[in-house]
């Protein structure tokens, strides 16, 4: 899923990318593996190179490395992950070091409310609490509402929020350039999508 985030912001990697509730960061590890053309699974083992009787031998050696001549290992990207939670960014930062990206991506304890910044044409990619109980319903809404006043002054930003509140819209303050449907399990939620217009 957190894959699948990433590639239908059609970010590109000389442009920011910003997930504002990371969590334990797999949207920005996903993106800075997608960024440097890095092949999921590339550093796991796959039960099927167990079959020595179905598979030749050294083609699970030969298919990675030529998954690992595609990569390009020396684009700079500019990545940041942030959490209210410093317990989640240390969980972030950990699962970065072991997928071997500590250099790109920045990671820190930081509020929604609390975010702001100078750069342009950059990608907002987040997966917000979604305020299944209903004790969480207001805190939801209210970091709906600050997502909203942070992110409307954002023009050539593009953001990309799911969520299974469907009233999103509502408390963000802005209906979305385009709503889209997905499943997390069994979960519905929409992507709702707004859409910057790049400055030159």
């Amino acid at each position: 899923m957190a894959a699948a985030l990433v590639l239908l912001a059609h970010w590109f990697t000389d442009n920011p990318f910003v997930d504002p509730v990371c969590g334990s960061g797999t949207i920005p590890i996903e993106a800075a593996l997608i960024g440097h053309n890095i092949a999921p699974g590339i550093n796991r083992s796959f039960a099927c190179e167990q079959w020595t009787n179905l598979t030749p031998a050294g083609l699970s050696d030969e298919v990675r490395d030529e998954a690992d001549a595609q990569a390009d290992y020396d684009v700079e990207l500019d990545i940041h992950g942030y959490d209210i939670d410093q317990n989640m960014i240390d969980i972030a930062q950990e699962n970065c070091r072991a997928a071997g990206l500590t250099h790109d991506i920045t990671f820190k304890q930081l509020a929604v409310k609390d975010w702001h910044t100078d750069k342009i044409n950059g990608v907002i990619v987040a997966n917000p609490p979604y305020g299944e109980r209903l004790s969480d319903h207001e805190a939801v809404h209210e970091l709906y509402r600050q997502m909203g006043d942070i992110y409307r002054p954002m023009p050539t930003w593009s953001k990309y929020i799911l969520t299974a509140d469907l009233e999103f819209e509502k408390y963000y303050g802005a209906p979305a350039t385009k709503r889209r449907k997905l499943y997390n399990g069994a979960l519905r939620t929409d992507l709702f999508q707004y859409w910057g217009k790049k400055k030159r």
